[in-house]
């Protein structure tokens, strides 16, 4: 993906006993995000710092989603969403600061 960074986030992977994940994770890593209520949307999660996320473990990175203008105005700073492969959740990611304007919610 060549667009820039939709959010900067803390993401957060769940450890396998509270249901996540039993390998770690890489930059690159495309998991869905439950960006709305009723929608979930593929992004790929770049990684600040760190070669690898272990399960149970927070990182800094960005996420590039790969068609923010499906669910404009649906992201605040605070917000966390659901990390998800398939129906299972195996991560969250609060967002610390939007990047893309469009994904802004208006007040």
């Amino acid at each position: 993906m060549s667009r820039l960074p939709d959010v900067e986030a803390e993401i957060t992977l769940l450890s396998a006993e509270e249901g996540g994940r039993h390998s770690p994770v890489f930059s690159g890593y495309r998991p869905a995000h439950k960006v709305r209520e009723n929608y979930l949307t593929t992004g790929v999660h770049t990684y600040s710092n760190v070669e690898q996320v272990l399960p149970g473990q927070t990182v800094r990175g960005t996420i590039t989603f790969i068609t923010p203008e499906a669910y404009p105005h649906c992201l605040w700073e605070g917000r966390e969403i659901d990390v998800q492969e398939g129906g299972r959740v195996v991560g969250r990611a609060r967002i610390t600061k939007i990047l893309n304007p469009l994904l802004e919610k208006c007040s």
